[in-house]
């Protein structure tokens, strides 16, 4: 993918508006059109890989420009630090025990997937009149004849590959929508089909003069990281700052797509990422900056994320310390098209009034999940304002290498009883734990963890977990093959795509 220049900024910068016409304009909003929806996934992410969150070294010069023209969150989380897990949220507005979707991830050759009868942010919006489209990493299931693919969840195109790159017996395939373009696709040209995909449903929604929403699901940064010819050995970051280059020239690429079109001031986009960096993976695996573990656990390096939200005109430039979560975009989104929420219960909140400067967020508590929950267990880890409580702590494999062995495999599940405490606003690396670090503990502490622990009993009460998806199995034969029935499997699914 060619490289980017940053001309987009120039348009940002004359459609900036003091507060009170943004005010003013979100009085005004459900008189006009629906905005147009960038919704940008990175993979794997620590929140300390960004420039704009602190990284010495990362090459994001985009992504810095839209935290600095945007809202940019330093308390956003995700409910579980894994793939599927993490997908389904955001995609749901839905705690992932709700859907079955534990433990673990979905395989390539699981017999479960999202169930079709969750109601999806791209059916939430397509009912509206939006034309979706996603493009990228997909992980919430194939099934049978692809019964849980994009196409069948409210997109009405898609590009990418329905799982990780690392998975599966077969090659990886690329998808549009349900057939096989290539097995495998040629890596380090993928996202340059992804931006031109994009390009492309941007366009056409412009011509049929109807709002659009783009979820755009990048690889970039899962190990094993890829790049473009144009970015390997470029970052000065390794292999992982060079995938991180390409995403951050595919967010100016798009960008610089909605300028050209003049949709930039119609269109909100926002960027997070799915859970914090596979640690194990050493340099390659991302940096979760001075918060605690990564991937797999539920201290904050594993759940806390990047995001920035970014419409100019409408959200003030600034930086929020409000507490957000991935499950908050479905209803944010319908509020802003102006789309009604789906019939079943939603555990996000409407965050518009944040995001518009009209209020704060609603949203005072936080539940974390492990990677592999149990109703007798229930949550892990509560957050309330600046206190969180770990009830239990578990290691995990994807958080090995670091230097703190409570990250790591070799870390057993542990009850914590009183729970460790943490003041986030003052210990975000979650190193002191207030009712052990002190001789004396102190009043707040003590009514916090009170609090904190009413919480956790209420809200396990309440919950009720739907049947595993993964519990269902798997069927080698559900992994798809660009030659249906051929022989030897699997190595006889190959029709690579040809490139340079």
């Amino acid at each position: 993918m060619a490289r980017y220049r940053p001309r987009i900024w120039s348009l940002v910068t004359s459609l900036s508006v003091p507060c009170a016409m943004v005010v003013l304009w979100a009085r005004t909003l459900d008189a006009a059109s629906p905005p147009n929806i960038v919704l940008i996934f990175a993979d794997d992410l620590g929140y300390g890989d960004l420039g704009s969150y602190g990284h010495p070294s990362s090459t994001t010069p985009y992504l810095d420009q839209l935290a600095a023209g945007g809202l940019r969150f330093t308390d956003f989380y995700v409910p579980v630090s894994l793939c599927t897990p993490s997908r389904a949220a955001l995609l749901t507005g839905r705690l992932p025990v709700r859907m079955g979707l534990y433990p673990g991830v979905l395989e390539p050759g699981s017999r479960g997937g999202l169930p079709l009868e969750e109601v999806t942010l791209p059916e939430v919006l397509a009912a509206r009149g939006y034309l979706t489209g996603m493009a990228g990493k997909w992980h919430l299931g194939v099934g049978p004849e692809g019964a849980f693919l994009p196409p069948h969840q409210g997109f009405h195109r898609f590009l990418g590959i329905p799982y990780s790159h690392d998975q599966g017996r077969v090659p990886v395939p690329l998808l549009a929508n349900l057939s096989v373009l290539a097995q495998p696709p040629w890596l380090p040209g993928l996202e340059e089909h992804y931006v031109a995909f994009a390009r492309d449903l941007m366009a056409d929604a412009q011509r049929q003069g109807r709002p659009f929403f783009l979820y755009y699901a990048s690889h970039h940064t899962h190990y094993p990281q890829f790049s473009g010819q144009s970015f390997a050995g470029s970052s000065g970051r390794g292999p992982f700052g060079d995938s991180l280059m390409e995403l951050d020239a595919a967010v100016g690429a798009l960008m610089t797509t909605l300028g050209d079109l003049g949709l930039l001031g119609e269109t909100l986009v926002i960027f997070t990422a799915d859970n914090g960096p596979e640690t194990m993976r050493m340099s390659h695996g991302g940096c979760s900056g001075l918060l605690r573990c990564g991937k797999g656990t539920t201290f904050d390096g594993g759940v806390r994320e990047p995001a920035v939200a970014f419409w100019p005109g409408h959200i003030a430039p600034g930086v929020t310390h409000e507490l957000a979560s991935s499950l908050d975009l479905l209803p944010t989104l319908a509020a802003l098209a102006g789309a009604p929420l789906p019939n079943v219960t939603l555990d996000g909140v409407d965050l518009s009034p944040l995001l518009l400067g009209t209020g704060k967020s609603p949203r005072q508590t936080l539940f974390f999940y492990s990677a592999h929950p149990d109703e007798t267990r229930g949550v892990f880890a509560v957050r309330r304002g600046q206190y969180k409580a770990h009830f239990f702590t578990q290691g995990s494999a994807h958080s090995d290498t670091t230097v703190d062995p409570a990250c790591h495999a070799a870390s057993p599940l542990t009850a914590h009883e009183p729970p460790l405490l943490f003041d986030l606003s003052e210990d975000p690396g979650e190193n002191y734990d207030l009712l052990g670090c002190a001789a004396r503990v102190a009043p707040e502490a003590l009514q916090a963890v009170k609090q904190l622990e009413l919480l956790k009993a209420q809200f396990d009460a309440a919950m009720t977990f739907s049947p595993s998806q993964m519990a269902r199995g798997e069927d080698p034969a559900l992994q798809i093959c660009c030659r249906p029935g051929c022989s030897p499997w699997p190595s006889c699914c190959h029709c690579p795509e040809p490139h340079p």
